[in-house]
């Protein structure tokens, strides 16, 4: 009896689309209400004190209310909205690890192979991007991508966790070790300003390079799944 035909495999599982549409809301309401706080002291320091501008090794700009959530300057319900969506951002964050763990996606898409790290292939994968080429010889990302990927889900998204978590007021006195580890408190909210324009920096190639790849086509695979093209990795 011949057997019923297989579905066409998706180019982004559920999980993937899921996790990229509520990371996306989690990762904008908190860059904004984070800028708000930021209002509230514009000045970074290293170590565990900074109260003297004269010290601060970066005086960051006043943003504009447009740019805050909410669009004034108030550092209670900053405070709010970033702790509302900072739980649905580790859990999700948490969550899609496992996912791409167990289901093999970091292993085949995401990980990278040393004949990918020569001098020769890297220049080569920055030469197609620049004459924005962007075949992936086979797999589901080039070189360029898993590497950005690497960056952004391993270090940027869950530092931005532990650095949040070392300046929270509530959560120091439980683990002082977090705290020790990031060099100091206000080491630890510098890192944090670090990896949330890093993020930022991502989120703007990546839409640059959405719309130069097609944004009709590529936000309609992120919500529906798309179908896996001829020549990806299974």
């Amino acid at each position: 009896m011949a057997s019923k035909a297989a579905k066409p495999a998706k180019r982004h599982g559920l999980m993937t689309r899921f996790w990229h549409w509520l990371n996306l809301l989690c990762l904008v309401i908190l860059f904004m209400s984070g800028l708000n706080i930021s209002n509230a002291h514009r000045y970074l320091y290293w170590g565990n004190y900074g109260f003297d501008p004269a010290e601060a090794w970066l005086a960051v700009p006043r943003f504009p209310g447009w740019a805050t959530i909410p669009d004034y300057y108030s550092l209670a319900a900053a405070r709010d909205w970033h702790i509302l969506m900072a739980w649905p951002f580790a859990v999700g964050l948490l969550a899609m690890w496992i996912a791409m763990l167990v289901s093999g996606h970091f292993w085949r898409d995401l990980r990278t192979s040393p004949s990918e790290w020569k001098p020769k292939a890297i220049w080569h994968d920055i030469r197609q991007h620049l004459k924005l080429n962007f075949d992936h010889g086979g797999s589901k990302y080039n070189f360029l991508q898993k590497v950005a990927y690497g960056v952004v889900l391993g270090i940027f998204l869950p530092g931005m966790i532990f650095t949040g978590l070392a300046i929270s007021p509530g959560f120091e006195p439980a683990a002082p070790w977090l705290v020790d580890i990031l060099g100091g408190r206000q080491s630890a909210r510098s890192i944090h300003f670090i990896f949330s324009w890093g993020i930022f920096a991502f989120f703007v190639v990546h839409v640059v390079l959405v719309l130069l790849a097609g944004p009709i086509g590529q936000i309609r695979d992120m919500i529906t799944g798309g179908k896996l093209e001829e020549g990806d990795a299974q």
